[in-house]
């Protein structure tokens, strides 16, 4: 990046490509919002700031913007943070003494680590996060960025699964380790993501899926009336897992009602916000969140819907130390002189080496503020609401589930089988690209709006595309129904 490495919070700078300096020069000129939390948090946080924007100063030079993929397949991501993940694969990684750190030990990756603290703080404000799950300066929580909201999932169990197990083993001293965990069970409900059933598989637990309300929301009389009815069997009930905002229609489980039966029962409280989360931002969508005073572990993915690429999934724990209990392992070639005093990431995830993921978060955080990332929320909600507006004026179609976010739930009136080969035709045309879901029996296509550029414009493009091979669809069976009549009249 500058002509010389540039000793920078142990970072070596590398050089970048032309529109990279552009997209860091757009932040320069004015795109910068301010996110309304102090940024002078630590020495290396401000001199990162300082040293990329003096640098800017004397070599940014203006450059027409490059040319987008089709904005109805891309992802939410942005050009802030393409600077972040640039610096971060070219070599502008954390480290005091070498180039190239894996970010596995504060000693040689305190900017990494300093970074990620404060990024995931500013973060859980905008969320309006209980403080317990900020690290702050004295706090017992705080948050860390994984790879995906499954690895948070995991993470979450195996945590709970360690606390679990020393709870059971002082309340069952006749039990060995192997007997309590062929009895632990967690639960979820039956709108879950897959993922969960596979930490339970991982984890090597049972897990229960429960059946949900007519909202498709996880309720807490269900919950308690499988805890006893398990207890009853001998099992022993350790964790439940509430999803804000399903993979299949975008539900959300009752939090409130599910949070104080995991506090009465001892039970760690996972909650998964994937997709949902981002919108948690706007106040308008932050009650969706209320509950969540009642959770060991909160996750959500940036890399959904706020702008951030593939992969920053932002975790948050009530108790840093149940985790690192959980994880825990010092050998000497990974000791250093502040073991203990200062948070080291290597005991909150499952992999020893990390990358500099809080980088490209703190540039996007930087270049659009609170309120950009309130507006591309709400801009892309409006999307959906657009889109839904044209289902419910064609009798052909129905929504099938309330629209909350910006997914829109959808199906031809009629057979399971006409909605699939419907969606087929969409999906061969490769105008436009759906992917279906089935609750209960009922197939149905999901459209959902996610990427930056889209507008009002592409919804209509869309729905055109949709209509027009609906029409075929109907015209077809009509016309096969019509053959079948005259054969059997005959």
């Amino acid at each position: 990046m500058l002509s010389g490495a540039v000793g920078c919070i142990g970072f070596s700078w590398v050089s970048i490509n032309p529109h990279t300096a552009t997209l860091l020069g757009d932040m320069l000129s004015g795109a910068v919002g301010c996110i309304g939390f102090s940024w002078a948090v630590s020495p290396a946080c401000t001199e990162l700031e300082t040293v990329v924007l003096d640098w800017l100063k004397v070599n940014y030079a203006p450059l027409p913007p490059p040319g987008c993929q089709p904005c109805l397949y891309r992802v939410g991501d942005s050009g802030a943070r393409l600077v972040g993940e640039e610096l971060i694969a070219r070599g502008c990684q954390p480290c005091l003494y070498r180039v190239g750190d894996s970010g596995s030990r504060l000693a040689a990756s305190p900017a990494c680590t300093e970074l990620e603290t404060v990024v995931l703080d500013w973060l859980g404000k905008m969320l309006q996060l209980p403080e317990c799950f900020l690290a702050g300066t004295s706090g017992e929580g705080g948050g860390v960025i994984q790879g995906t909201a499954s690895e948070a999932t995991l993470v979450a169990l195996l945590a709970a699964r360690s606390k679990a197990l020393q709870k059971f083993k002082t309340e069952h001293s006749d039990m060995s380790d192997h007997d309590i965990m062929g009895k632990l069970v967690i639960y979820t409900s039956d709108q879950a993501h897959s993922s969960v059933e596979r930490a339970a598989m991982l984890g090597a637990v049972k897990c229960r899926k429960l059946q949900t309300d007519e909202a498709l929301a996880l309720t807490g009389a269900v919950l308690q009336a499988a805890i006893q009815e398990d207890k009853a069997k001998g099992l022993l009930p350790f964790l439940v897992v509430a999803t804000l905002g399903t993979t299949p229609s975008c539900a959300f489980d009752n939090l409130q009602e599910l949070g104080p039966v995991c506090r009465e029962e001892v039970m760690w409280l996972h909650v998964d916000a994937a997709y949902a989360g981002s919108a948690f931002i706007c106040p308008e969508y932050r009650p969706l969140l209320d509950g969540v005073e009642f959770a060991d572990s909160f996750n959500f993915n940036p890399h959904k819907w706020m702008r951030v690429n593939f992969d920053c999934s932002a975790m948050w724990i009530r108790n840093r130390a149940d985790i690192v209990d959980a994880f825990n392992l010092d050998p000497l070639y990974l000791k250093h002189d502040n073991q203990g005093l200062v948070t080291d990431y290597r005991h909150w995830q499952i992999p020893l080496g990390r990358r500099f993921r809080s980088l490209k978060l703190w540039f996007v955080l930087r270049m659009f503020g609170v309120k950009g990332l309130q507006d591309h929320i709400r801009k892309q909600i409006g999307l959906a609401k657009e889109f839904e507006a044209l289902v419910r004026s064609d009798e052909r179609f129905e929504v099938t589930a309330k629209v909350v976010m910006g997914l829109v739930c959808f199906r031809l009136k009629g057979s399971n089988e006409v909605n699939e080969q419907l969606l087929k035709k969409i999906n061969d045309g490769k105008k436009i690209h759906l992917v279906p879901s089935q609750v209960r029996g009922t197939f149905f296509l999901r459209f959902a709006v996610c990427a930056a550029t889209t507008s009002s414009d592409d919804i209509a493009f869309a729905w055109e595309i949709i209509s027009q091979l609906a029409d075929g669809r109907l015209q077809g069976g009509n016309s096969g129904n019509s053959e079948n009549r005259e054969n059997q009249a005959a």
